[in-house]
């Protein structure tokens, strides 16, 4: 239902660091989209320029307006209430963000006498920092031995605030971090911290008294309740969102430790389930996801939405929690008065009433001349305001819609191995402390030789084939969010390639070509030569066999 309502408003517009305040009389409509996490709106003035005609007065937003500057909005909203037998503490609902879209037109109004004048038109569209700015953000970046907070710090920007409250997920140090956010598949910044906060049972919440954003392991549930008053109110209806019917079943599909574990769901339909596929080795891997996946399965309450018959005296914004008034009508249909409820999304529509004789908001200077504005500290509108509730202990998270991260990306990188020599080509197993598993290092040049562990293993290889990785040797990494692994391998040892007229295949293994063993198999005048030789520097023993040739041969060369 739409209200006439009189609003303290106030709208500022920064275009490439210069402020230009709106007067509030010049502000045409606007709409606000309020959400826990985040907020977009549209706000649309005019401004008035004689300066075409010989005028004084002088738009001073055009210019700026034209740039393509990063552009900001604040708007600031404020009941006037005069019917209150006792005046409460009136204050403001305040929005800020980045200009996402902006438009123009104008309009030429002839007056009678002098000169005539131009009103120009602007609308723009504007959005919570993050939106705009992570939505075009797509960094492909690794990071070894930081936390998730040190991630979000480098990429956060000096637009975008954050406070966090989520220590047991951004605090931890990881042995391998790695974003790799292709502009093509879709997901940016943005999606990998929505992303990231789905998947981890966690809460993404926009500040609306700071202007931040904060991760959180949990809502918040401190703010004192506010108690909306029952005349500012023009119906109550109560929602029922869609309910999970589903079971969930975490499956370990590791060959030693398999395992099958059912997560109920009391509003199940029977054969209805998430299956969650796991491939791990280590216990506790599985019984994380089985502790997270048990919280995520949430079974959601009722809601409350209220339509507005005036904006309230003391407004309030995502996030807040209220008190329904304990009034004949709001304990109906289910809705507990007794319980505290939090704001989970708020939508606010005004447009403009007919202007009213003496009214102040714009008188004509003569017969058939237009209206010349004038400002007012507070403006009256159309409006249309909704607001939905939950329950102060729902465990649902509301958050906006996301693109999943495409994992895993592909890069290349060298075996490292610290036995021997330098020069030695030998391979190394390292071995975790705390699982027993053993890894490969392997450095990755392009992320500024950082070394990362991937597990040690057949890789492609039957498991009768022991030929690991060895040093310096140039892979294929395949990279995950949080782990990688060994694709394949992409050159061949020095030395043991063949000549291609030879049609030969080379098996080298050792630390060197000066200190290992050779089998190798080749065609020399198109008859087939086997040889297997063994070298350390000096020392050699060589078994060849040829057409009608077996030649058996130790020697050791002279220094």
């Amino acid at each position: 239902m739409a209200f006439a309502d009189r609003l303290d408003l106030g709208l500022t517009l920064t275009l490439g660091g210069t402020a230009h305040a709106i007067p509030p009389s010049d502000v045409l409509a606007f709409e606000l989209d309020l959400h826990g996490w985040g907020h977009e709106g549209r706000v649309e003035f005019r401004v008035l320029d004689e300066t075409a005609h010989g005028g004084q007065l002088q738009d001073l937003v055009l210019a700026d307006f034209l740039k393509p500057d990063l552009a900001e909005v604040s708007l600031e909203l404020k009941a006037v209430h005069s019917d209150t037998a006792t005046q409460p503490a009136f204050t403001s609902l305040k929005v800020k963000g980045l200009v996402q879209e902006k438009a123009l037109t104008e309009e030429a109004v002839a007056r009678a006498r002098g000169a005539g004048i131009t009103y120009r038109h602007y609308t723009v569209r504007f959005v919570d920092p993050a939106r705009l700015l992570w939505t075009q953000h797509h960094p492909c970046v690794l990071y070894t031995q930081k936390t998730l907070q040190d991630v979000l710090d480098a990429h956060k920007g000096d637009k975008i605030a954050l406070a966090n409250d989520w220590a047991a997920q951004l605090d931890a140090t990881l042995p391998l971090i790695f974003l790799g956010l292709a502009p093509e598949s879709g997901a940016s910044f943005y999606d990998f911290v929505v992303w990231f906060v789905h998947t981890r049972d966690g809460v993404l919440a926009y500040d609306y008294t700071a202007q931040g954003y904060q991760l959180r392991a949990a809502k918040d549930a401190s703010p004192t309740p506010l108690t909306l008053r029952a005349a500012d109110v023009d119906r109550v209806s109560v929602v029922f969102p869609e309910v999970a019917r589903h079971d969930v079943a975490i499956l370990n599909a590791a060959a030693e430790s398999p395992k099958n574990q059912a997560i109920t769901n009391a509003q199940a339909v029977t054969g209805v389930r998430q299956d969650v596929l796991l491939r791990t080795d280590i216990e506790d891997d599985v019984q994380a996801r089985v502790t997270l996946e048990t919280a995520r399965l949430k079974v959601r309450g009722l809601e409350v939405e209220l339509d507005w018959n005036r904006f309230p005296a003391v407004a309030f914004a995502p996030g807040a929690l209220v008190k329904l008034p304990a009034t004949a009508g709001w304990t109906a249909a289910g809705v507990p008065s007794t319980e505290d409820f939090r704001v989970r999304r708020m939508s606010l529509r005004a447009e403009p009433l007919p202007v009213e004789a003496g009214d102040g908001e714009g008188t004509p200077d003569g017969p058939g001349e237009a209206p010349t504005r004038r400002p007012k500290p507070e403006s009256r509108f159309l409006i249309t305001f909704t607001t939905r509730l939950e329950k102060k202990a729902e465990l649902h998270v509301d958050l906006p819609p996301f693109t999943a991260p495409v994992y895993p990306r592909f890069v290349e990188g060298l075996i490292v191995s610290e036995v021997g020599e330098q020069e030695d080509e030998t391979w190394q197993a390292y071995t975790d402390d705390a699982t027993s598993l053993d890894s490969y290092k392997i450095k990755l040049p392009l992320f500024a030789n950082q070394i990362i562990q991937v597990p040690f293993n057949a890789n492609l290889l039957p498991g009768h084939f022991y030929f690991p990785a060895y040093k310096g040797a140039r892979v294929l990494v395949a990279l995950d969010f949080l782990r990688a692994w060994l694709k394949r391998h992409l050159d061949w040892r020095a030395g043991a390639r063949l000549p291609s007229d030879g049609q030969g295949v080379h098996l080298l293994v050792g630390k060197t070509t000066t200190s290992g063993t050779s089998m190798r198999h080749f065609y020399e005048d198109n008859k087939p030569l086997w040889r297997l030789q063994r070298t350390n520097e000096s020392d050699t023993e060589k078994i060849e066999l040829k057409e009608g040739n077996l030649l058996i041969l130790v020697r050791e060369e002279s220094a």
